[in-house]
């Protein structure tokens, strides 16, 4: 499990880990206990360029459908194919094995702490 504190947060309940220009991207705690138990990804491919704020992949879960957005500006450098095949590990290590992308990105923009995350989803 990563250290949440070394996280980065979106108000789409996306965390991001930045590590140089690459930005390892995945759904929070929060979200997956919200969407229940998760059993589809559909995520873009490697290659795929993504814009932040925008769509690029769905969620489906026992309970509903929920998106995936990109939280910067790059290409998708790799899909963790691991939870496309076992999308459980969304649920059960949402900030480890189940992440969700890795993006290239040029410029990074300005994303919630913990702190201000954990006030959005009132924690």
């Amino acid at each position: 499990m990563t250290d949440q504190n070394a996280l980065r947060y979106t108000a789409e309940h996306e965390w991001v880990l930045v590590e140089g220009s690459i930005a390892t991207v995945g759904i929070t705690a929060y979200a997956a206990a919200q969407l229940g138990d998760i059993v589809y990804l559909d995520l873009p491919a490697a290659g795929t360029a993504v814009a932040g704020g925008t769509v690029v992949g769905e969620i489906e879960s026992t309970k509903s459908v929920g998106e995936l957005f990109a939280p910067v500006d790059g290409t998708v450098v790799e899909k963790n194919t691991a939870v496309e095949d076992a999308p459980e590990l969304v649920n059960s290590d949402p900030l480890g094995a189940g992440w969700l992308l890795k993006v290239e990105f040029t410029e990074l923009p300005e994303l919630l702490t913990l702190e201000q995350y954990n006030a959005l989803i009132g924690e």
